[in-house]
């Protein structure tokens, strides 16, 4: 099925609801649109939305939340929760993306926010991916939180959520600059977990070479086993000499 976008009088690409009306149609009446966002962070939790958007919805503007400013995002998060017909929050923490990695981590975070709306959605529109183990109808879209204006207000939910998680990170722990980067591997990032280390934000699965093995810093125990294609080439190579 081809959907195709419109452009917003500034000229950036909107998500249409053209998915959902076809689906409303077939007569579908609570469908929800699914999003994470945390995947490529190297701290925080990996955070996913879920959220049902009446038929009638005016909301003007709807994106990604990646094509977004701040301003713009907190400004839609705040109409999509007055507006919608509910949402809900599913994370998936250090520990869980450490012991399951950051894919199924994902997935369980999705697979638990869709499953907390109440009453459960007739019908589940996701970002990329189908959730194993949903039972209920669901449809994966690439690209979906450019195209289908469900997925878009998701994006927008999580976003904002994970964000402001990411402020409070900061305000318990500074010296990372989590309010500014949100746990992603800028170069400030870089800089500060060369001199610092990992903090308990930090997913250890998660190792970034430009740190440890550019930069010279010792890496944390542990993070050369379970993070980084280095270190995981680097295994199999061992594997196979052995």
């Amino acid at each position: 099925m081809s959907v195709r976008a419109r452009s917003t009088r500034r000229g950036r690409v909107s998500a249409r609801r053209t998915t959902e009306n076809e689906l409303r149609r077939l007569g579908f009446a609570r469908i929800a649109g699914v999003d994470e966002v945390g995947r490529g962070a190297l701290a925080g939790p990996v955070v996913a939305a879920a959220v049902v958007l009446p038929a009638g919805d005016r909301l003007v503007g709807l994106r990604d939340s990646k094509l977004l400013s701040p301003a713009a995002r907190d400004r839609l998060n705040d109409e999509i929760l007055r507006v919608c017909l509910s949402w809900s929050i599913g994370l998936g923490d250090r520990d869980t993306i450490d012991r399951i990695n950051i894919h199924h981590a994902s997935l369980a975070a999705m697979r638990a926010a869709v499953t907390a709306l109440l009453p459960l959605p007739d019908f589940a529109l996701v970002d990329a991916f189908r959730i194993p183990r949903l039972f209920i109808p669901q449809r994966g879209i690439v690209g979906g939180d450019r195209r289908c204006a469900g997925i878009a207000a998701a994006s927008i939910v999580a976003k904002v959520f994970r964000d402001r998680l990411m402020v409070e990170l900061h305000q318990v722990d500074p010296r990372y600059g989590f309010d500014r980067h949100k746990g992603y591997g800028t170069a400030e990032h870089l800089a500060a977990l060369a001199r610092h280390g990992y903090s308990p934000a930090h997913r250890l699965s998660f190792r970034p070479s430009s740190v440890f093995d550019t930069i010279g810093c010792a890496a944390p125990e542990g993070s050369a086993r379970r993070g980084g294609r280095r270190a995981r080439a680097a295994d199999g190579e061992r594997r196979r000499q052995t």
